[in-house]
C-alpha cells in the first residue's frame, strides 16, 4: 500500500537505541564532565587538589605537567554531554549520531596516549585521571553496543 499526499506519514526517526544506552551514556557523560571540571579547577589551582601521594600516585605531578596543558577532557565531555542528552539521542539529523561515535573513538585514542604519558612521560598517575579514562572506555563500550546498529552499518543495503 502506498500513501497519497493526504494520508498522514508518520515521522520517527530511525535513530532509535535501547533506553539504558541513553541513560548510562548521560550519566557517564555527566560523570566525565565532572571530573574533567575538577582536573581542569586544579590544573590552575593546584592547592584544591585533594589526592593521595606515593611513589606511583601524584595526582598534582600529572596535573601540572607539560601534557596536562591540553584541556581536551573539558572540552570533550562538554561536547559528549550534549550529544548524549535525551534531544540528542532523537534527532533526526545523522551526523549528531555519527559525531557521537567518532568522538567516542577519538576520545579513547586519545585516553591511550594520556596513559602512556602518565605511565612513561611523567612517571606517576592521577586517580581523577584514572577515572576519566574509565569513563570514556565505558562510553565507547556503550556507544560501540548501539551506533553500527544505529547507523545502519552492517544491515544488508538490500533490507
Amino acid at each position: 500500500m502506498t500513501h497519497t499526499e493526504a494520508e498522514p506519514v508518520a515521522i520517527e526517526s530511525n535513530y532509535r537505541v535501547a533506553t539504558w544506552a541513553e541513560v548510562s551514556t548521560l550519566i557517564l557523560s555527566l560523570i566525565g564532565l565532572g571530573l574533567s571540571i575538577y582536573l581542569t579547577i586544579t590544573h590552575f589551582q593546584p592547592h584544591a587538589l585533594v589526592c593521595p601521594v606515593n611513589s606511583f600516585i601524584d595526582c598534582e605531578k600529572v596535573t601540572t605537567s607539560a601534557q596536562s596543558e591540553i584541556l581536551y577532557g573539558l572540552a570533550n565531555y562538554v561536547v559528549m554531554t550534549a550529544l548524549n542528552t535525551p534531544w540528542a539521542w532523537h534527532a533526526r539529523a545523522r551526523w549528531i549520531h555519527v559525531t557521537r561515535f567518532t568522538l567516542a573513538i577519538v576520545s579513547m585514542c586519545f585516553v591511550l596516549w594520556l596513559i602512556y604519558a602518565e605511565v612513561i612521560i611523567i612517571g606517576s598517575i592521577c586517580e581523577y585521571c584514572t577515572g576519566v579514562h574509565l569513563v570514556t572506555f565505558a562510553l565507547l563500550i556503550v556507544l560501540t553496543r548501539v551506533s553500527p546498529a544505529q547507523l545502519g552499518w552492517g544491515r544488508s543495503r538490500a533490507s
